[in-house]
């Protein structure tokens, strides 16, 4: 069952209650997303440290329920 781009962006959220979500649905299927994720908590840390916080929010849900996520991440000046 595909995963919805809200579910995402909640999980998102409440490990990084900061973070300012964009999701985008890339092949009308719910299984492909390109998400951009900006929070004061990326500050210091790689892009690599990045998107392991964000894989991380998403609790294993990456390459089973969630099939492929074109990921973008940013750090806010706050």
């Amino acid at each position: 069952m595909p995963m919805d781009a809200r579910e995402i962006e909640t999980m998102i959220k409440a490990a990084l209650p900061d973070a300012v979500v964009e999701i985008k649905d890339l092949a009308g299927d719910g299984d492909h997303y390109a998400a951009t994720v900006t929070s004061g908590a990326f500050k210091g840390k790689s892009r690599v440290q990045q998107h392991q916080m964000v894989y991380a929010a998403l609790q294993g849900r990456m390459g089973g329920v969630l099939h492929a996520l074109a990921l973008t991440t940013l750090a806010s000046e706050t």
